[in-house]
């Protein structure tokens, strides 16, 4: 069975393409061959800076022959008296079948004409022909160019195309415009580390199954997952060697494997006077502005040793002068921080705050100095809602009016990932509390998904005032995200707001700080959109019931019985109580797994739909007050009213106690009674004719449908 292999070689590509189109081309060849009909043993695919490939093996010779079959027009109009019209023979020409061919089958729309095609299996070669432009053409990235004076676009040009089924080419040509890029066998080594023996160069394949030896033999490894863990082990080898243990992040190895073709560790160091500098500093410096790796004394601490880690492409025998040229580049940048860093500590942080009335924070919002009087408001407004010490409330006042003066140093402008870490450093070094600079650096947590949250009570409120103003003033502009259009982060604020609650237990109303907070920026802006409030509240209901599903693993049924669909009175209270939310929805989960909640389901579920036809507020609870026993007409409905008149006490006290176990107890307890309401010797008709009686029924069992609402609406769950 043959393999085929195609290559594209190109100048030298972005690293986030580079396993950005590996990634892509695993789930589109794949599927296109399946589409075809084309089995194969296994799918490979390769990426280098330099070249994206892929080896598919076992592919047969050519599809195997199938049979289609085709439905075509009514059998009224295609045949007449027996004799075939002109409907039925140009169905037979367009399906290339004699008019024998044709069958007369009845279907539920009537009879109708069918032919059953036997298609013969294509080539594989001429399939692939076909596919391998399609392959090319539907990766997407950023920054795709058009090169020559063609359309086709591509991260960077294409310069060669290697298509070879088994030893044989296949031919293909790739045209954009004047410039053509026709296929063959030779691919191309190493820049630096392969000469080729004979003109006219490059690495001649002789067999696709050869493809990854023959180009490890010309100094390129195109095996992504071999090239990254060689990274990784030269790394922690060269670690070891300084006596110390290199500093892996994954982003970095993930980046530097797609920088290179043959890596080889090269060891720099720089002057250990720039050890005085903060280790955020010196590793900000090192990964993130020149990608190499730290060496770091020990595992558990970030204390440096004055060392790094680079990989090179080029040659190992040039390695002494290779790590010259970056010892040179990284004093440069580590004099550079150390200068700023002196600089900043000559005045304390809060002098910084004037400069901040000169940075704009949005057009139209004014500068991050005012940005900075709204966030003081908001954190006033949360620790109003919060039972905290006066200390505590002087803490969070103090870091909300500190929390962006670094934004001003020379230390952020030149480095602005730094904002926060270097907000903490220079307000220790101006002598504020240890709660102080540490909500300046938790208020901006977390920086994505997975990172930390704030631990301190000062930072999550900080941080909680930080995005809740940034989401009302983006929103009260109009600005709110489309699609996958978010240019400011909101989702993420959102997120990162519900979640710090969660997580810190804090019992905040946001759906009175909303109003809050849109109030005092309406107050300011009255041309302010109305909907405002409507649209904040809905866009958090939305991040909250996003994140119980694919964070909490919460059943899409479950989170739409606890925040409720199209219910004013389910969505305020979520956004009252996100702390009760978030434990029913995870109760409730918990009861379907351990199928407790089949015992009460169709009990509640019956009577929630029903309820629905009545006109009982879904908040009352106190049966003396909603039923009148002396319209009862069978003992089904006393021993349904005598079981909710036991339930009341159980339901208050789960309100205050949020033990939702004792409510699902009590309805469990109280479904023999509901059953016998509506099935028993003793059933009622819930629809009487009498309207007092209907109404009367109706509100039992909206009754028991505003207990069991104390914990979810049950008309939103599915039956498992």
């Amino acid at each position: 069975m043959p393999n085929f292999l195609l290559e594209l070689g190109t100048e030298e590509l972005p690293a986030s393409f580079v396993s950005g189109s590996a990634q892509q081309w695993q789930r589109l060849v794949p599927a296109t061959l399946a589409e075809e009909s084309l089995t194969n043993e296994s799918i490979n695919v390769y990426a280098t800076p330099r070249r994206l490939a892929v080896l598919v093996k076992g592919l047969p010779v050519q599809q195997l022959d199938r049979e289609e079959e085709v439905k075509g027009p009514p059998a009224s109009s295609a045949f007449k008296d027996g004799k075939p019209t002109k409907a039925a023979e140009g169905f037979a020409k367009k399906q290339g079948v004699e008019i024998d061919a044709l069958e007369v089958r009845a279907t539920d729309k009537g009879d109708f004409v069918f032919v059953l095609k036997k298609i013969p299996g294509r080539m594989t070669a001429d399939i692939l022909a076909e596919l391998v432009p399609q392959w090319i053409n539907k990766l997407e990235g950023k920054r795709f160019m058009r090169w020559a004076d063609g359309d086709l676009k591509f991260p960077r040009p294409i310069r060669s195309m290697v298509a070879l089924l088994d030893d044989t080419v296949l031919p293909i040509t790739l045209v954009s415009g004047s410039d053509t890029v026709k296929s063959d066998r030779i691919s191309q080594g190493h820049r630096v580390l392969y000469t080729a023996p004979t003109p006219p160069g490059g690495v001649s394949i002789p067999q696709a199954e050869d493809y990854a030896e023959c180009l490890r033999a010309a100094c390129v490894e195109v095996d992504r997952t071999q090239r990254k863990n060689q990274i990784k082990a030269q790394v922690e080898a060269a670690a070891t060697k300084q006596g110390g243990y290199a500093d892996i992040t994954e982003d970095l190895l993930e980046e530097v494997t797609d920088l290179v073709e043959w890596p080889n560790a090269v060891v720099g160091k720089f002057d250990e006077e720039f050890l005085i500098l903060p280790p955020e500093v010196i590793t900000t410096i090192i990964v993130t502005n020149q990608r190499y790796f730290p060496i770091l004394k020990s595992p558990d601490y970030p204390e440096l040793l004055p060392y790094f880690i680079t990989i090179s492409n080029g040659d190992p025998a040039k390695a002494a002068i290779i790590a010259t040229g970056n010892e040179r580049v990284v004093r440069a940048r580590l004099a550079d921080g150390q200068f700023f860093y002196k600089a900043d500590l000559v005045k304390p942080l809060e002098d910084y705050l004037p400069k901040l009335e000169k940075v704009t924070f949005q057009e139209d919002l004014g500068t991050v100095r005012a940005k900075v009087d709204r966030l003081c408001k908001i954190a006033s407004l949360i620790v109003n809602q919060l039972q905290i010490t006066d200390e505590e409330q002087a803490y969070i006042a103090r870091a909300a009016l500190l929390c962006k003066a670094d934004l001003v140093t020379q230390m952020v402008y030149e480095l602005p990932e730094m904002q926060g870490i270097m907000g903490q450093k220079y307000a220790l070094a101006s002598g504020e509390s240890e709660e102080v600079a540490t909500a300046i650096f938790e208020h901006y947590l977390p920086k994505g998904a997975g990172d930390n949250l704030p631990q301190t009570i000062t930072g999550q409120v900080v941080g909680i005032a930080d995005k809740l103003d940034t989401l009302v003033s983006i929103f009260g502009l109009g600005m709110l995200p489309t699609g996958s259009s978010d240019p400011f982060a909101l989702r993420r604020a959102a997120n990162a707001i519900t979640n710090i609650i969660w997580a810190a237990q804090l019992p905040i109303n946001l759906h009175q700080l909303l109003a809050q907070v849109v109030a005092e920026f309406t107050a300011a802006r009255p041309e302010t959109p109305t909907e405002l409030l409507d649209q904040l509240y809905e866009f958090f209901l939305q991040r909250i019931r996003t994140l119980l599903q694919e964070e909490k693993n919460v059943d899409y049924d479950l989170v739409n019985a606890v925040l409720g669909e199209n219910d004013p009175e389910y969505t305020e209270r979520a956004l009252r109580d996100l702390l009760d939310a978030l434990e029913r929805a995870l109760f409730l989960q918990q009861i379907r797994n351990n199928q407790t909640l089949d015992l009460i389901y169709e009990t509640v579920n019956r009577s929630t739909r029903l309820a629905a036809q009545g006109d009982l507020d879904k908040v009352e609870l106190e049966p003396k007050t909603a039923v009148k026993p002396e319209l009862f007409q069978k003992s089904s409905e006393q021993a349904f009213y005598d079981a909710v008149v036991q339930l009341v006490p159980q339901t208050q006290l789960c309100k205050q106690t949020r033990n939702y176990q004792q409510l699902v107890d009590s309805l469990t307890e109280i479904a023999p009674a509901v059953s016998s309401f509506f099935d028993g010797p003793e059933s009622v008709l819930v629809m009487d004719p009498d309207p007092e009686i209907k109404r009367n029924r109706l509100s039992l069992l909206g009754l028991l449908r505003n207990h069991a609402r104390v914990l979810a609406d049950f008309g939103a769950i599915v039956k498992s």
